[in-house]
């Protein structure tokens, strides 16, 4: 194992977050490959880990003063053997190749987990939409769309939104490969209601985080009815992770951006989380101004050289991360034991660093990773791709019946892998083990390509 390790360092030297994230996996999956000799004998881990494809290309496209500009444009097809690559892109200055396949190897067994017929993969750009118009990001979308056809497809690699890419950037990129290949298919998920998006989609981070959490808490006789909860981010997956909590009696009294972070005792209520939607989503604000609209909130700038985040030190039953990677480090952690937190469930993609998770698992605090915790986004786009394949749309109960139902399964399955293997209630290793067999089973079923 540690010669994997060694040699991943070595030939992708460099990329810390996917280092990190196949170190997780790696250590999880241990048992596994012992009591399975055939794993090693046709060197299934050496497999998994390199990318079945790495797409990079140049984004050049005109800014509104009429000057050229260039960004880098990403497509990572990871593994395919349970179905199409499907992942989102992200549009932020921080993604590198990394990030991608960090973000890409973990797609592989959230989708795994779902136990919907998709691959994993994940795409994206440096490019900023923040302060850009709208003809500014459209252009920029047409013309990584220009190279990105070539790759994706219905049956092939099925995009999605995720940071910096939201509806309108998703109009975008339809239209330009709706024109460029003459067809109009399922290729892109995340799309609008009026033509081919599914209800619930929006949604469907937030809640599933949510649906998960509730299960977890079942497993020690508990609700979300009156706890206290921390929430990071205030994008898409926040905001409704807060709905649902809200929806369910519990109290939200934290919220996120780059900027700096809310603290509001009286917790955020139904019009409050309204506001932040329209400051974030229409407006594309900053949260200083929640803080302007109500001010029993407090509100604290972001410290970039603090050696952590301030917003984990406030008392609270349950912390939900749903802002980015690496966001609770091991002191961080260390303040959320200390503040009586007993549940994290994770909104965002692995924004726990490893000290932090051993601290959670060794302290028995509930701990969802999100490769498990955030898969609902995932299934509901898998869940629209049967929609447009069948060009029909599902009401929105039933939309909502089947995520719940799918979270469900996602948390049956990790406790059953965990205690198969020796790790009794280790949500970590039971979601990586579980991802992990079904797709090396699909593997091994199709040969050596």
């Amino acid at each position: 194992m540690q010669d994997i390790m060694d040699t991943i360092k070595a030939r992708d030297a460099g990329e810390r977050e996917f280092h990190q994230a196949v170190g997780e996996v790696v250590a999880s999956v241990k048992p596994v490959l012992d009591s399975h000799p055939e794993y090693r004998h046709h060197k299934i881990l050496e497999r998994l880990v390199e990318p079945e494809r790495v797409i990079l290309f140049r984004v050049a496209w005109m800014d509104d003063r009429g000057h050229p500009q260039v960004n880098r444009g990403f497509r990572i097809e990871m593994n395919s053997a349970i179905g199409p690559y499907k992942g989102g892109l992200r549009f932020h200055p921080s993604v590198t190749l990394s990030i991608l396949k960090f973000l890409a190897f973990e797609q592989v067994f959230k989708n795994a987990l779902t136990s919907l017929p998709l691959g994993g993969g994940k795409g994206g750009s440096d490019f900023d939409p923040k302060g850009k118009s709208d003809n500014e990001v459209m252009r920029f979308c047409q013309s990584f769309m220009a190279e990105l056809y070539r790759h994706i497809g219905p049956d092939t690699d099925v995009p999605a939104g995720d940071i910096g890419v939201g509806a309108r950037e998703i109009g975008f990129l339809f239209g330009m490969y709706k024109k460029l290949r003459n067809e109009f298919s399922g290729v892109l998920t995340g799309k609008s209601l009026n033509w081919g998006g599914s209800l619930i989609r929006p949604e469907a981070t937030g809640y599933g985080c949510v649906y998960f959490a509730v299960e977890m808490l079942k497993t020690r006789g508990r609700s979300l009815e009156g706890k206290r909860c921390l929430v990071s981010g205030s994008g898409n997956v926040a905001q409704f992770t807060i709905e649902k909590l809200i929806g369910l009696g519990a109290q939200v009294i934290t919220l996120s951006d780059s900027s700096g972070y809310i603290f509001d005792e009286e917790g955020i209520d139904e019009n409050k989380l309204t506001f932040v939607k329209t400051l974030k989503t229409v407006r594309r604000g900053r949260l200083k101004e929640y803080a302007e609209a109500y001010p029993g909130a407090v509100y604290t700038p972001a410290d970039p050289d603090a050696a952590s985040n301030p917003l984990w030190r406030h008392k609270a039953d349950c912390a939900f991360p749903c802002a980015t990677q690496n966001e609770i480090n091991a002191e961080d952690a260390g303040h959320l034991v200390a503040g009586g937190v007993h549940l994290v469930a994770e909104g965002a993609n692995m924004p726990t660093m490893p000290q932090g998770v051993d601290l959670f698992l060794d302290s028995r605090v509930l701990f969802a990773p999100g490769k498990a915790a955030n898969a609902g986004g995932v299934a509901v786009s898998g869940l629209e791709m049967s929609q447009n394949s069948m060009r029909l749309r599902w009401p929105r109960a039933e939309v909502d019946g089947r995520l719940q139902m799918i979270m469900k399964n996602i948390h049956a399955s990790c406790l059953a892998a965990a205690e198969q293997y020796g790790m009794p209630g280790n949500y970590v290793a039971g979601a990586n083990i579980a991802g992990f067999i079904k797709v090396v089973d699909a593997m091994l079923d199709q040969g050596l390509v």
